[in-house]
């Protein structure tokens, strides 16, 4: 299970995102344990793969909204460069980007244990 702690190691505001859930702790720890698992990282990777950067967007600026409401700073970040990027249609190493962010992902995945 994720703790408090763990995600403040992690580098996530843990403060914000309880207030986002009313001071549920139960609830934000809820939904930050159900982050590893959104479809929306693989709807990024995949979009990514066939070049379709429209699609890579809308996935990318969703995440963007859930990490950042969860406050989990790392992905957050790393998410809303790629979305910037995506948005200007940067020419950028976009493969390289989204496998940080799984990098970080796992790294919160990887907090359960």
């Amino acid at each position: 299970m994720i703790t408090l702690e763990a995600l403040q190691k992690f580098g996530a505001d843990t403060g914000k995102g309880l207030a986002v859930c009313m001071g549920n702790e139960a609830l934000y720890l809820r939904l930050v344990d159900s982050v590893p698992s959104e479809k929306k990282f693989d709807d990024l990777s995949n979009a990514i793969e066939a070049g379709n950067l429209d699609a890579a967007f809308e996935a990318a600026h969703a995440l963007k909204g859930v990490l950042g409401n969860l406050s989990l700073t790392p992905l957050f970040e790393k998410t809303s460069e790629i979305t910037e990027l995506l948005r200007s249609r940067t020419n950028a190493d976009y493969k390289g980007l989204v496998a940080e962010l799984i990098r970080e992902r796992d790294a919160l995945a990887a907090l359960r244990d």
